[in-house]
């Protein structure tokens, strides 16, 4: 049994969109000032760099602001090789930011500034001329952007209808943001859709959010195992140090351990997972070599700083001493 397969479309590999936001890192506490260094981050821009990265063809939509830190945004997403024709530069809002504050080895604070911003108020007739101009193979999608707001509510929606009218694939990442968003709003809108939902991933605690309020059972094979009933066909659950692993219909799981590496910054690691398990998806991978790869480029993330400066290439997969499974 090899679990989900993508499609065919004429269009990208992998299509996602949400918001993208300029990140700053400081060395230390914000209140004591200092140098910060200047990048860019968002969840689904980050697994579309980490898709470019090996090889695949990734498009992002979204908005940003008509200004020069929208500029910063597309020019490094075009940069890393990812199309950015779908995306739209808004003159009536700001690009997002996002800082980063180390405070501990293992704990990072981090403070969003994206209220009113472009990516919040993103078109959704853009994002679904985006999806028609080109239907992708897959279609990938997060949490995060319907936390953001009635428009980027709007235009999640609706390019998951356009997906289940062409009969795209649809990954969703929970990615359940406390700040964006409470646990029951976030479960109330995700639930009616996840029967039009192909793979599933979420943290172990993320579970839960996807579940109806009196169906939360602690076990994680359970959780798992009710979302395969409400009609979700695959469901991957990121476990940290301890792997991941995927079930799928008829009592079918899998797992794979985490390849042990030095950690150095976590922040990134999820969506780098997911990368690894889309493109092993798209390349016709069964389950757990779909895992393996997932498991080996959260490896990379986590071992690096950044949210998708670390990501690997097709060609670095095997120096973490993990074989690429489809060499």
């Amino acid at each position: 049994m090899s679990g989900v397969r993508a499609g065919s479309g004429p269009g990208p590999d992998v299509l996602t969109f949400g918001e993208t936001m300029v990140a700053l890192r400081g060395a230390g506490p914000l209140k004591l000032g200092g140098t910060m260094s200047v990048s860019v981050a968002g969840a689904e821009s980050n697994v579309a760099v980490g898709l470019a990265r090996l090889g695949h063809g990734a498009s992002w939509a979204g908005a940003v602001g008509d200004d020069e830190a929208g500029e910063l945004v597309l020019r490094t997403l075009r940069a890393e090789g990812v199309d950015v024709t779908g995306a739209r530069r808004d003159p009536h809002a700001p690009t997002g930011l996002i800082l980063f504050e180390p405070r501990l080895p293992e704990v990072t604070r981090v403070h969003y500034y994206r209220s009113g911003s472009a990516g919040s108020r993103v078109d959704a007739q853009a994002v679904a001329r985006a999806f028609a101009a080109a239907p992708p193979r897959l279609l990938h999608l997060t949490g995060v952007t319907p936390a953001l707001g009635e428009a980027a509510r709007a235009a999640w929606e609706g390019v998951l209808r356009l997906a289940r009218e062409h009969a795209v694939p649809v990954c969703l990442d929970v990615n359940f943001r406390s700040r964006l968003w409470s646990t029951r709003e976030a479960g109330a809108f995700l639930r009616p859709w996840l029967p039009a939902v192909d793979v599933l991933v979420a943290s172990a605690d993320e579970l839960p959010v996807c579940l109806p309020p009196d169906e939360e059972p602690d076990d994680v094979r359970e959780s798992a195992e009710r979302l395969l009933r409400l009609g979700v066909p695959e469901v991957v659950v990121k476990l940290g140090a301890d792997g991941a692993t995927a079930y799928g219909g008829g009592g079918a799981v899998w797992h794979r351990p985490a390849v042990p590496v030095r950690v150095v910054d976590t922040v990134g690691a999820g969506d780098a997972f997911v990368a690894g398990y889309l493109s092993a998806l798209l390349d016709g991978a069964d389950v757990p070599g779909r895992l393996q790869r997932a498991v080996t480029t959260g490896a990379f993330a986590v071992a690096s700083r950044g949210d998708w400066e670390g990501a690997p290439t097709r060609a670095e997969l095997g120096l973490l001493g993990a074989a690429d499974v489809l060499r």
